[in-house]
C-alpha cells in the first residue's frame, strides 16, 4: 500500500522516537494523577482533556515517527499533510489536554521572563507563519530536508512556533489571555490569510519546484535519513520517488497545496467556531444575571 510493503518495520514506526513519546505520555499520566498534590492550585483533570492530550501525542507520533513520516519523504501531497497534522491540528489539542495549574507551574520560574515579548499575539502571529512560508521556499526546503539534525531542530521549533500561535486562540490560563473574543475571531482570520501566499505559490507554480520529490539524487539523500543504505542502493533499488507516487512531481504539489489549504480552513473554521459560541454563552449567561450591569457592558462592546 503506497509503496509502504518495501520498508521494515523499525523504518515505518521509528521505535526511539516511539519510547521518547511513551515516556512524555507515561510523564503526563503521573503529573495530572498521583503527583497533581505537589503542584499549587492543582485540581483533578477531566478524563476527556487527558484523552486529548494522549490522541494529540500519538497524532504527532504518527506524523512524526509513524508512517506519514516516511509517506511525507515519497510524495508532497503527504508532505503537506503531515504539515497540517503536526502544526495546526496538534497544538489546540495539546493545549486543551494540559490544566491551567500545569501551565503556571511550568512558567512560574524566572527563567521565562526575558522570553516574556513571546507572549505578544502579534509575535506568535508572525513566528509561525514566516517560518512555515520561510520553510517552503524550494531551495530551503530541499537544504533542510537533506541535513537530518537541522531538520529536527527546525521541526521542534516549527512545533513550538504552532504552540504560541495557537495560545493565543485557545489559551488554557484564562488570567494569561491577551485577546479578547472579539480579537481571537479577527485573529483566526489572519492566521488564515498570512498561510495563503504559500500555499498559493505551491498549487499555480507552473514547474514542479520541490528537488526532493523530483529529482532522484536529492531524494535518496533526504530518504537516507529514514532507511537503511546509502544513495546508491536506494536510487538502484526504487529510482526515485516516482517510483511510489501515481502523479507527476507538479500534480502531486498542487495536490500538497490544496490540501494543506483545505484543511487549514476546516480547522480554523472549527476554532472560529468554537470562540464564536464561547462569546455567545458568555454574553447569554451575563444577560441572564439580574446583577449583571448591561449599561457598562454596552460601553465595553464599543470599544
Amino acid at each position: 500500500m503506497m509503496g509502504l510493503q518495501y520498508f521494515s518495520f523499525a523504518e515505518l514506526w521509528s521505535p526511539y522516537f516511539l519510547v521518547f513519546m511513551l515516556a512524555v505520555a507515561t510523564l503526563y499520566s503521573f503529573v495530572v494523577g498521583p503527583w497533581r498534590g505537589r503542584f499549587a492550585g492543582a485540581e483533578p483533570v477531566p478524563v476527556g482533556r487527558q484523552l486529548t492530550f494522549y490522541l494529540a501525542m500519538a497524532l504527532l507520533y504518527f506524523a512524526q515517527g509513524g508512517p506519514l513520516s516516511l509517506l511525507a519523504h515519497l510524495m508532497f501531497t503527504f508532505h503537506m499533510t503531515d504539515m497540517a497534522v503536526s502544526y495546526i491540528l496538534v497544538p489546540p489539542m495539546l493545549l486543551a489536554g494540559i490544566p491551567a495549574w500545569l501551565w503556571r507551574a511550568i512558567f512560574r520560574p524566572r527563567f521565562w521572563k526575558p522570553f516574556k515579548f513571546m507572549t505578544n499575539p502579534i509575535f506568535g502571529l508572525l513566528l509561525f507563519n514566516l517560518l512555515f512560508s520561510f520553510y517552503h521556499i524550494p531551495s530551503i526546503h530541499d537544504w533542510i530536508m537533506v541535513h537530518y539534525v537541522l531538520h529536527g531542530i527546525f521541526y521542534a521549533v516549527l512545533l513550538g512556533a504552532a504552540m504560541l500561535n495557537w495560545w493565543h486562540t485557545r489559551c488554557p490560563v484564562p488570567e494569561w489571555a491577551a485577546l479578547s473574543s472579539l480579537k481571537r475571531l479577527g485573529y483566526i482570520f489572519l492566521n488564515s490569510l498570512l498561510l495563503t501566499p504559500a500555499c498559493v505559490m505551491i498549487i499555480f507554480a507552473s514547474t514542479a519546484m520541490f528537488a526532493v520529490y523530483n529529482d532522484p539524487e536529492v531524494w535518496a539523500t533526504a530518504m537516507r535519513y529514514c532507511v537503511s543504505g546509502n544513495t546508491a542502493e536506494l536510487l538502484a533499488q526504487f529510482k526515485g520517488p516516482a517510483f511510489f507516487n501515481l502523479m507527476d512531481a507538479r500534480e502531486d504539489q498542487q495536490l500538497g497545496g490544496i490540501v494543506m489549504k483545505l484543511l487549514q480552513e476546516f480547522i480554523n473554521i472549527w476554532a472560529l467556531f468554537t470562540v464564536f459560541m464561547e462569546w455567545y454563552r458568555r454574553e447569554r449567561a451575563q444577560e441572564d444575571d439580574p446583577a449583571f450591569d448591561h449599561a457598562a457592558s454596552g460601553q465595553l462592546n464599543n470599544v
